[in-house]
């Protein structure tokens, strides 16, 4: 031992503070080894638990985006082709009720009157008329051409009329001698830019001389109209006299319409297209990608397709409905739906990227990630300042300590390697330093003590409470955000929802009490002239609530689309949710049928509000009558309807 003024070198004293001084080093560094190992082990459970979340919100979005596909996009397809099959059908009728008279004019010429046609004047352009069209070289005063002329003249009211109440482009009827009549509204159409009168031969135009070929009502293929130069379709039938062709009666038809309708699907992020007989694609709403137009030397047969599951698709489609199906084509996969167009041989196809499905999980997901980004930053910066703290704190001990070894290092000696070993002995699971009756020397290795014991339990409560309070907020901030978007996204939210309908104007929002919640509306069209209104509510708050709404939701759009009155919707509905529903979830609804034409309908209310109707005046009358139970709370039961 050497003494160097009051300090013993190699002495107790010195023993002491080098036995304090090491253990207090070492208490520093295991301390902010074992903060610094529970701060990685809570950011990797944040990390982890953030993965897990992000796939289920993929999955989840995904398979609801997959119904919806399944549910509407075939329904939609079939209705598109019923109607436009319609337009043919109608059109196959009216020429040949226009050949029938035809007919019967030919076959007994003696029985009808004369009856004149003028050429077309530009002042009755607007007025449906009958007009007189022939070639340059057709001499209309040859005794022949004349009666057959004043005879067929007979047609023109008839004519007249099928345009005014159809939707063809013009009625008309056409003879060998190259004069043809024609009943539309544009006379104006007749001339040319100089103001000259077209002169036409009816025997030149393609529908005529395939027509003649075929012998039947024949419907061509889509043909540029002489006089306006839009496509359109022209449906003729030739009529015979003693086996010898006399004249050909017909109709044709603007495809506007139907090119139009086509064109406005791409709006709403996908594809339809109309392919024919050939396998070509006439119309379509894609104008540059693989469903596009080309002309009939370019276009490729889709029938016979090198894509095998394209190729069967189409001859599917062409042969009748087709269900849903994925399709992939160069690279990407489509959801594809076909319905048969049987009056005209062809095939009206619905077609929507898969991609574009996923976009609402990616969305999410991107958004989640945001959330997360922002609260990983402030959990980082609030974890390097308690850092900063505990650092501050236990330099702050270690000299305490080291100050006590030097003053008090005699009387510390037996307490204070207790309490060493105590601390040394920390780690793992054990982190917990409690007083005992060897530190208890009522002076400052006692209060020493103490602090070691209350900062060792603050520093487990802190940790334990950082863990539970992190994971229950992540927890619960990604379910109720992931719960919102869906809700939101389920409900329809475009206004004016149906702008080309004059008849009515609808506006409807909703406003949950919470982030997520059972209420929902609904809207949609049964037909073209009836048109359904949801509103409700499911019991409870919160996801099980906003699931459950969904379910709802979907059943009853679902069932309505199918006909139906309200009290036989809602019975059918209110089987299905009791079905199965463990959590005894209930779900008040006011769901009405109103007929847009006359605005009269059926109404039923199943435990909701009442409604209130707004009169003319202003003022709202509250509409009350017996209620209804409310759906999923017993199967089989009837319901009310006013």
């Amino acid at each position: 031992m050497h003494k160097l003024g009051k300090l013993i070198i190699g002495g107790i004293e010195n023993k002491i503070f080098n036995l304090v001084l090491i253990n207090i080093i070492l208490i520093v560094v295991g301390f902010f080894l074992v903060i610094s190992h529970s701060a990685n082990d809570l950011t990797k459970l944040v990390n982890d638990a953030n993965q897990k979340q992000e796939e289920s919100m993929k999955n989840t979005t995904n398979s609801v985006m997959s119904t919806v596909v399944n549910n509407t996009m075939g329904q939609t397809t079939a209705m598109e082709a019923y109607i436009a099959d319609d337009l043919f059908k109608n059109l196959k009728t009216q020429v040949q009720m226009l050949g029938d008279y035809a007919q019967k004019l030919l076959d007994a010429p003696e029985k009808y009157p004369k009856v004149y046609v003028r050429v077309p004047d530009k002042k009755n352009d607007g007025k449906v008329i009958a007009q007189l069209l022939y070639g340059k070289d057709v001499n209309l005063e040859a005794p022949e051409i004349s009666l057959k002329l004043k005879l067929l003249g007979n047609l023109s009211e008839m004519m007249c009329s099928m345009y005014k109440i159809s939707n063809v482009n013009s009625c008309f009827v056409s003879v060998p001698e190259g004069f043809t009549i024609m009943a539309d509204d544009r006379s104006a159409s007749k001339f040319d830019e100089k103001g000259e009168r077209i002169y036409i031969d009816g025997t030149t135009r393609p529908w005529y001389i395939s027509a003649s070929e075929v012998g039947e009502l024949y419907l061509s293929d889509i043909e540029i109209d002489a006089f306006t130069g839009k496509k359109g379709m022209v449906c003729a039938l030739p009529i015979y006299v003693n086996g010898k062709l006399e004249a050909i009666v017909g109709a044709d038809l603007f495809l506007d319409s139907i090119e139009s309708g086509v064109d406005s699907v791409s709006k709403n992020g996908g594809t339809t297209f109309i392919i024919n007989n050939d396998g070509h694609v006439i119309f379509s709403s894609d104008k540059e990608g693989f469903f596009k137009v080309n002309i009939s030397s370019q276009a490729e047969d889709l029938k016979n397709s090198s894509n095998t599951d394209l190729a069967a698709f189409i001859n599917d489609a062409l042969a009748g409905n087709t269900n849903v199906r994925l399709v992939t084509i160069e690279g990407k996969e489509y959801y594809m739906s076909g319905s048969a167009m049987p009056s005209v041989g062809w095939a009206i196809v619905s077609v929507f990227e898969k991609e574009l499905t996923e976009q609402p999980a990616n969305m999410l997901v991107e958004n989640n990630n945001k959330i997360l980004e922002e609260s990983r930053e402030e959990y980082e910066k609030n974890i390097g300042n308690s850092k900063k703290t505990i650092i501050i704190i236990l330099i702050v001990i270690m000299l305490f300590g080291v100050l006590n070894a030097i003053i008090l290092a005699k009387k510390i000696v037996k307490p204070l390697n207790a309490m060493t070993n105590r601390v040394t002995s920390l780690g793992g699971d054990d982190l917990a330093f409690r007083m005992e009756d060897t530190y208890r020397t009522g002076d400052e290795i006692q209060v020493l003590a103490e602090n070691f014991e209350a900062l060792s339990l603050k520093t487990l409560n802190y940790i334990d409470q950082v863990k539970k309070v992190t994971a229950e907020k992540e927890r619960i901030g990604a379910e109720l955000n992931v719960a919102t978007q869906i809700q939101a996204d389920m409900l329809p939210r475009i206004f004016p929802p149906f702008p080309d309908r004059k008849e009515f104007d609808l506006f409807a929002s909703m406003n949950p009490a919470k982030e997520v919640g059972g209420d929902f509306y609904d809207y949609f069209l049964v037909d073209d002239d009836h048109i359904a209104l949801v509103m409700a509510d499911v019991s409870g708050k919160g996801v099980p609530a906003a699931l459950f709404m969904v379910i709802a939701k979907t059943l009853i759009k679902n069932r309505a689309q199918m006909g139906g009155t309200p009290s036989e919707i809602l019975a059918d509905v209110n089987d299905q949710l009791c079905e199965g529903n463990e959590a005894e979830l209930f779900v008040t609804c006011w769901f009405a049928v109103i007929e847009i034409s006359t605005g009269k309908g059926w109404a039923a209310n199943a435990g909701h509000e009442h409604p209130a109707l707004k009169h003319k005046d202003g003022q709202f009358e509250l509409i009350t009558y017996k209620h209804s139970p409310a759906l999923a709370v017993m199967p089989g039961i009837p319901f009310r309807q006013h």
